[in-house]
């Protein structure tokens, strides 16, 4: 990726048509990405080449890795037909969460034109999403790549700094209102009129819990996100 897209945070793969069904294998594998702190791509049993899936890039929260990320939606993706690409902070967050745009971009941006290589994925359906550090990422990476990204699930989001703003996506925030760590006032009850402000399609979902996700609100940000 050239230095200004990182800086950015754009991204620059697409999805592509007339992949090779061959190298196209199913299931939970390593991204291979780096020895000590890879990522999974996971690819529902059902999936075929003729037919392109939606695909969801998954980011951990703070202290996290990819096997907690991809836990977020891993329930009802063989249900929705949803690859999953769950990559892994190089540090204990995001580079963004940090202060800037570096490796972590760099990264996605690898994977997901990888990913793009191998499988069918409809480009009609390409979401980033995350929890906590990871939905505060996503939501701004969202935002900065909307004409790559469809859909945006952020799951207890702490703020939204994109580097600049491209398309629209629609975007699904859910968070809890006994949040202890990233409370609902200060966050998403700001974030999400701020976001509808700025002309931004938001499914709000606030529930009496903490700081979690739970399988149920995991099924409705994938139902959300496949359907419309």
């Amino acid at each position: 990726m050239a230095e200004e897209d990182i800086r950015k945070g754009r991204l620059r793969a697409r999805p592509v048509a007339g992949v090779d069904s061959a190298a196209a294998p199913v299931g939970l594998r390593p991204l291979g990405f780096a020895a000590a702190r890879d990522g999974y791509l996971y690819v529902p049993v059902g999936y075929r080449a003729e037919r392109p899936v939606p695909l969801a890039v998954v980011l951990h929260g703070a202290g996290e890795d990819a096997r907690d990320g991809l836990a977020l939606l891993r329930a009802p993706a063989d249900e929705a037909g949803l690859i999953l690409l769950s990559p892994t902070s190089r540090e204990s967050t995001w580079d963004l969460v940090v202060g800037r745009y570096g490796p972590d971009v760099a990264g996605i941006g690898r994977v997901l034109e990888q990913t793009f290589a191998r499988y069918a994925v409809d480009p009609a359906r390409v979401a980033i999403g995350g929890y906590s550090d990871g939905a505060s990422s996503a939501l701004s990476l969202g935002l900065a790549n909307g004409d790559l990204f469809t859909h945006v699930l952020a799951f207890s989001p702490g703020f939204v700094a994109p580097a600049e703003r491209v398309g629209s996506p629609r975007i699904f925030v859910s968070h809890g209102t006994r949040d202890g760590g990233l409370p609902v006032e200060r966050c998403s009850r700001r974030i999400v009129p701020q976001l509808e402000r700025a002309g931004y399609e938001v499914r709000y979902r606030e529930f009496d819990g903490g700081h979690v996700v739970s399988p149920e609100i995991g099924r409705e940000a994938a139902d959300w996100f496949t359907a419309t």
